[in-house]
């Protein structure tokens, strides 16, 4: 650590070469490889451990094309931080009580050396460990409760950054890994929180087993694993699908939906989480005299085909997974964590390099031509999806896919496919999920169809009955910062911020415990609905940041909420 002097000349704050805002998987990975090419790097993470703020699905992928996974870079990382492998995929097409299956391993299995289940406390803890242990050589280390709060600037220029809790920090380098709601990008005007079009909102719950419950009842071994997927009619016309995944002894179960399907059907997403998990199809799983959620947890999701930014860098700052749209979520490849791990040993690179060569005001265009060059772009947001969009996410072209599905021609035709297996390959086929429109036909309208023709009666009773919502807000752990919301509700018309009621995950309509709440307020005989708001229960999804009229921004350093599994 250094001194330099900051905004115009004239001030004094501590210096490192590096500095990364955030310590999952990608600001590890960009840490890391910093540190090992001996740069000094400082990490600022905002909750009071890694993890402790991340949310995932989720499985983390290691890709035989990718020029970095996350055990090149942490050898002990499957051995210490993974809950256990995948090893076989399945998707549900769902019909009121019938279900046709179909084994999506082959598609999974495209590219991929190894893929785990994680939970992202255990795992971006065990990362903090490593990242600090590497970075104290270098004369820096790992800083926990300490949000960055902004860009540091210099006649206009970013030069570092600034917290809630320490003085302003400049840096050659500056690495926005600070996840979705990244304040950073939305600061430099790399990505902003507009269009609800652009994300997908992911709510999950964990899920206790007992001792042995998840070999027994999946068929598997102890070093096996599963992924399930599902799609139809469980959601009553909301886009998008569930998701179980199988942990080392819990399950991770949730939807994950495009979030201007929620707003426009006003969808309770917490109801149509208690959908999937009430389902017939579950019951072989989960039993309801034995159910426990561990935890309720949400996250908004970048729909990279539409923002991953395709330069994330200005002046000294670069951007690296979810702060940049680098998540690939193309119907039942849903990646992101694996892609931020090349990101950021890309960004470690770069830095290395240009400053081998004496200029490292470079390292921001190196990183973004070896995104390209690596191939993380195409992967991510695949050209074909662009050109191809146009004509399939057509509003008169989706309404006719949709007619068709439904007419006397679409059920031969489907018929036929079934038949021939064309079906279940187009299903594994990466090249046809590059393509695949976000429209309702391969959400809801196929997936229901497929299951009325070809699907099997399910037989069992699910005796699940899931917590309320009052009772999983309850579970979670907050460290409430009184008197400093990080929320702001602008406008509190129901027209400006009524979507927020529902599509938040801790509210509900008619529900009075949650973050919004629909009200009248009579005021000189008139009656005006608005909606109040309280931040005290927010689980920090960033939902109501594009959906309502709000100010949003994170919580200071270690407070609000504290995710146990995440």
């Amino acid at each position: 650590m250094s001194t330099r002097n900051g905004q115009g000349g004239g001030e004094e704050y501590e210096h490192y070469e590096a500095v990364v805002v955030g310590c999952g998987p990608g600001g590890a990975a960009a840490a890391a490889t910093l540190a090992r090419n001996g740069v000094e790097t400082l990490v600022l993470e905002r909750g009071a451990e890694a993890g402790s703020k991340n949310v995932s699905g989720g499985v983390i992928y290691a890709e035989k094309s990718a020029p970095y996974t996350i055990d090149d870079l942490f050898p002990d990382f499957r051995a210490e931080a993974t809950e256990r492998p995948i090893t076989h995929n399945y998707i549900h097409n769902i019909a009121g009580e019938k279900v046709k299956t179909f084994d999506l391993t082959e598609i999974h299995e495209n590219d991929t050396e190894w893929a785990d289940a994680v939970l992202r406390r255990r795992m971006d803890s065990w990362l903090e460990t490593r990242v600090h242990e590497l970075t104290r050589e270098t004369g820096g280390g790992v800083l926990t409760g300490v949000r960055a709060s902004g860009l540091l600037r210099d006649d206009g220029e970013i030069i570092g950054v600034t917290t809630d809790e320490l003085e302003p920090i400049t840096a050659d380098l500056v690495v926005g890994a600070d996840g979705v709601n990244s304040e950073l990008a939305r600061e430099a005007g790399l990505m902003d929180w507009e269009e609800p079009d652009e994300w997908f909102q992911g709510v999950k719950a964990v899920i206790s087993m007992p001792e042995g419950a998840i070999e027994d009842r999946f068929d598997i071994a102890e070093d096996e694993g599963e992924t399930h997927l599902f799609s139809g009619d469980l959601y009553e016309g909301v886009r998008g699908g569930g998701f179980l995944y199988t942990n080392a002894e819990t399950l991770s179960i949730g939807n994950v939906f495009h979030l201007d399907s929620i707003v426009e059907e006003r969808a309770e997403v917490s109801e149509l989480l208690d959908t999937l998990l009430t389902h017939p199809l579950l019951a072989q799983w989960i039993a309801g005299d034995e159910y426990e959620e561990l935890e309720y947890s949400a996250k908004l999701v970048p729909d990279s085909k539409k923002v991953a930014h395709p330069s994330p860098t200005e002046d000294r700052l670069v951007l690296v997974g979810d702060a940049a749209g680098q998540m690939q979520a193309q119907g039942p490849l849903i990646k992101g964590m694996n892609h931020a791990v090349t990101a950021g040993a890309l960004v470690g690179e770069a830095f290395a390099v240009a400053r081998s060569r004496g200029d490292r005001s470079q390292a921001g265009e190196r990183y973004v031509q070896s995104l390209y060059d690596e191939g993380v772009m195409e992967k991510i947001r695949p050209a074909l999806y662009d050109r191809s969009r146009s004509v399939t996410e057509d509003r008169r072209a989706a309404s006719f896919a949709d007619r068709l599905v439904g007419s006397s021609v679409g059920r031969a035709g489907l018929d036929a496919m079934m038949r021939a297996g064309i079906v279940e390959r187009l299903y594994n086929s990466p090249r046809m999920m590059q393509v695949l429109p976000d429209t309702a036909t391969p959400y809801a309208t196929l997936p229901t169809a497929i299951a009325k023709r070809h699907g099997e009666p399910i037989a069992e009773e699910n005796t699940v009955s899931p917590p309320s919502l009052e009772e999983r807000i309850g579970e979670l752990t907050y460290d409430t910062d009184i008197g400093n919301p990080h929320i702001v509700v602008e406008d509190e018309s129901w027209e400006a911020s009524g979507a927020a009621v529902t599509a938040c995950p801790v509210s509900a309509k008619d529900f009075g415990g949650g973050c919004y709440r629909e009200e009248v307020v009579k005021s000189n005989g008139h009656e005006e609905r608005v909606v109040s708001f309280d931040s005290q229960p927010c689980v920090e999804c960033g939902t109501c940041a594009i959906v309502a009229d709000t100010h949003w921004e994170h919580p200071r350093g270690g407070k609000g909420v504290e995710f146990e599994q995440g």
